[in-house]
């Protein structure tokens, strides 16, 4: 088994227990897909919000393909979502770069994201939680050639298996309860 099938495993085992959790029981679980369509490097959340709006993961799901959440509209999305919601437990999803061995493979890490955190971009922090898809390895070239280099197939498997951990996870949440 490889590093991405073991780190998919453990974000499947890791949500459903997240979930499971006393201290996250009553808060509305919302998944805040952060990207843009126009970098296939950036596209992940996208493409991971769309997946789980077609799964029909019992979650509210910010950030698709057609509704993007970049930085353009992060900050007005945030507002949105704390005004609806009194109680919520943020699982923000965003592509990074990182070590060449790690491409392939997601990560689940508890506080805030800081998206556009490679290309120097100052955007707030976001979610109780996070999961990181690496979606390229970092070099001495600028950060954005690699987002712009980045191969589609790896974006698409990492937001198959990444929805998939999450409806999974869901799966498992509602068998527990």
């Amino acid at each position: 088994m490889n590093s991405a099938e073991q780190s998919f495993i453990k974000l499947t085992s890791d949500l459903a227990h997240i979930m499971q959790t006393k201290e996250y029981e009553h808060r509305d679980i919302i998944f805040l897909c952060i990207g843009s369509d126009r970098s296939i490097g950036d596209s992940l959340g996208p493409l991971v919000g769309t997946m789980l709006k077609e799964k029909k993961v019992p979650f509210e799901v910010y950030g698709t393909l057609e509704t993007p959440i970049h930085a353009f509209n992060l900050e007005d999305t945030l507002k949105i979502i704390t005004k609806r919601f009194k109680k919520s437990l943020i699982i923000s999803i965003d592509a990074s770069l990182g070590d060449e061995d790690h491409v392939g493979a997601a990560f689940l890490k508890k506080g805030p994201v800081v998206p556009g955190k490679a290309l120097k971009k100052l955007l707030p922090k976001t979610g109780d939680f996070h999961i990181t898809g690496v979606v390229n390895y970092v070099d001495p070239l600028p950060s954005t050639q690699f987002l712009n280099d980045t191969r589609l197939y790896i974006v698409r498997n990492l937001a198959l298996a990444i929805s998939e951990a999450v409806y999974q996870a869901s799966l498992e949440n509602v068998q527990h309860l």
